[in-house]
């Protein structure tokens, strides 16, 4: 019996940080909720948060203790290595959930908001560099956010390829902008 059990357990372990900040202020308990979410933590409860044990996450969970800290607040940082498989489920359906819900995001985003613009500025007529370029630092914007959310996507969540196909087909969309905005301005000289 002892074998199976062995078998059903992964063997991969996990950062587990427990906090406790002052309440007098929120300023404290959004600072640190901020940097642990940048790091990609999920929270099993309020001010308890868990990662996937590697180097990098290991460190940022360590410059988030010495926030706390700084805050005048406590931690407590331990690392998980016999994790049962229904906790270990809630961790992995956890993370795959919330990186589906920024790919999500990011879906939203390229359809209501980058290809409007481009819409928007194609009935204003307003083909200019200046329109161009702003929207290519929208585009930029768009693919840094996705590298955030496929770096700290550990447990493969649906909705990668969607985002991955909306994104290139804002490229696109602003490559075909971009040379109707050359056409019309230098095509002309």
């Amino acid at each position: 019996m002892a074998t199976r059990r062995t078998k059903t357990k992964t063997q991969e372990s996990w950062l587990l940080l427990i906090y406790k900040v002052p309440s007098e202020s929120s300023r404290a308990r959004v600072a640190v909720w901020r940097e642990l979410k940048r790091l990609g933590g999920f929270y099993v409860q309020q001010a308890v948060c868990v990662l996937p044990d590697r180097a990098e996450l290991r460190a940022g969970m360590e410059k988030v203790r010495e926030r706390v800290t700084e805050l005048g607040g406590s931690s407590v940082f331990l690392t998980l290595t016999d994790v049962d498989d229904d906790a270990r489920e809630q961790f992995v359906e956890g993370f795959r959930g919330q990186s589906a819900k920024e790919y999500a995001e990011i879906v939203e985003e390229c359809d209501t908001k980058f290809v409007k613009e481009i819409e928007f500025e194609r009935f204003r007529e307003n083909y200019t560099f200046e329109e161009a370029e702003e929207i290519r630092q929208d585009l930029e914007k768009l693919r840094r956010w996705l590298a955030k959310v496929e770096g700290r996507d550990w447990m493969d969540a649906d909705g990668k390829d969607l985002a991955r196909t909306k994104v290139a087909n804002c490229e696109r969309l602003l490559e075909e902008f971009e040379a109707d905005v050359y056409e019309r301005t230098e095509g002309t000289v």
